[in-house]
């Protein structure tokens, strides 16, 4: 795992919020003393925006952090500016998936609840473009390929020296909907089966005789961070994807997987499953 730009500007503006409490300062007293409007150190404390590294070192001398907490969070301020390798690309991207990819680059879990299709992370080439083609009905060939040209770029994350651990737990309606014809659904299942071999990834699949569950919404995807109040959990809605990260919202969530996974067949059942469909196509 990479500690990222959006990793270390969340980390930042946490931090700087917590030596800002311990102080007993108030926004306006706090950016008053350094020089900076309330609302400027805001939305350092927020996440948002860009932030200015010598604002940083005045307001953790002001704080009265240590030398060390000092140089760390100018370290912080300053690795925020790095872009990943999406920002290159030569057509622009929609922000959610430039949030989602920015924010995939950087952790070190995810958990998938994946009811209607096979993770993204998880897909052959063939079964992405099958679910492409289906979703953006109004997509030339050139934008299909584009999309799941993406999508591969993304799985490389699962390849890196030190990969993030995917959990996934699938409905069992996903290993049996027939996407892109037998042939693609075939090539699929086998390579579900290999990645559940991973050490870094756990398959799970969640069978029908589950009746009722904690997830009756849709698919979620819970993105761990380096630290717990650095996780995001994204919902996938029509047209776009939802970014969650309030306390209460990540509980939720987080409950719902749990429960998930104790409701979803036990590794070896799920893999018993996974060959029996597979021979069943």
């Amino acid at each position: 795992m990479s500690v990222g730009p959006t990793t270390r500007r969340r980390q930042l503006g946490a931090d700087l919020r917590r030596l800002r409490d311990a102080k007993g300062l108030t926004l306006e007293e706090a950016g008053a003393r350094v020089g900076i409007s309330k609302a400027t150190l805001s939305r350092y404390e927020t996440k948002e925006g860009t932030v200015k590294w010598p604002a940083v070192d005045a307001l953790c001398r002001e704080y009265g952090a240590s030398d060390q907490e000092r140089d760390s969070l100018i370290e912080l301020a300053k690795g925020a500016r790095v872009q990943g390798w999406w920002r290159s690309l030569a057509d622009p991207i929609p922000e959610s998936m430039n949030l989602m990819l920015t924010l995939e680059d950087e952790v070190v879990s995810e958990g998938h609840y994946a009811c209607m299709y096979v993770p993204g992370l998880l897909q052959t080439r063939s079964y992405a473009e099958a679910v492409h083609r289906a979703s953006e009905m109004r997509c030339s060939d050139q934008e299909i390929n584009r999309m799941v040209d993406i999508r591969m770029k993304r799985q490389e994350l699962l390849s890196r020296d030190k990969p993030p651990h995917l959990w996934a737990v699938i409905d069992e309606a996903v290993i049996r909907r027939m996407v892109g014809g037998r042939s693609v659904m075939r090539e699929q299942l086998r390579h579900l089966l290999a990645l559940s071999t991973q050490p870094h990834v756990t398959v799970q699949i969640l069978p029908f005789s589950a009746g009722a569950h904690a997830a009756a919404v849709g698919s979620f995807v819970i993105l761990g961070g380096a630290t717990p109040e650095l996780d995001v959990v994204y919902v996938d809605i029509l047209g776009g994807g939802l970014f969650m990260e309030k306390p209460q919202e990540l509980e939720r969530y987080r409950l719902a997987f749990e429960y998930l996974r104790a409701q979803a067949l036990d590794l070896q059942s799920s893999v018993a499953l996974l060959n029996e469909v597979y021979r069943g196509l």
